[in-house]
């Protein structure tokens, strides 16, 4: 028996030289968190600190996945950076309720509003 492979893809979207969106499409779980983490790590090292994370494509996430969040959170926030997230799915969003990392990340309903958050922060 196989299985089929994770459905899993980003697409990253520069704003300007610290300002990135990361768009993420799929599933985020034990077996595409390694290769999300290397995206958001190549990332933030290139000096991105300004993140909008966009889980709106996102269909399922497990603790794996929130384990790789909350690592770029880190690793962001020690860079004097700001991320925000954009996640409109019910079901991920009430992962993020149930762990209460809804009160961890700076949650936001559309990319625009995720952008303007992290800006604004950074002119700030």
């Amino acid at each position: 028996m196989s299985f089929a492979e994770p459905r899993f893809r980003t697409a990253e979207r520069d704003v300007d030289d610290r300002t990135t969106i990361v768009a993420v499409h799929g599933e985020i779980h034990v077996s595409t968190a390694p290769e999300f983490s290397g995206v958001l790590a190549t990332t933030i090292e290139s000096g991105r600190v300004q993140l909008v994370l966009d889980l709106t494509g996102v269909t399922f996430i497990d603790s794996t996945g929130l384990s790789v969040l909350l690592n770029a959170l880190r690793q962001v926030t020690h860079a004097g950076g700001r991320m925000a997230v954009v996640c409109s799915n019910p079901t991920v969003l009430r992962l993020f309720e149930i762990t209460h990392l809804d009160t961890t990340f700076d949650l936001h309903a559309d990319a625009d509003a995720a952008l303007a958050a992290v800006q604004a922060d950074a002119e700030g």
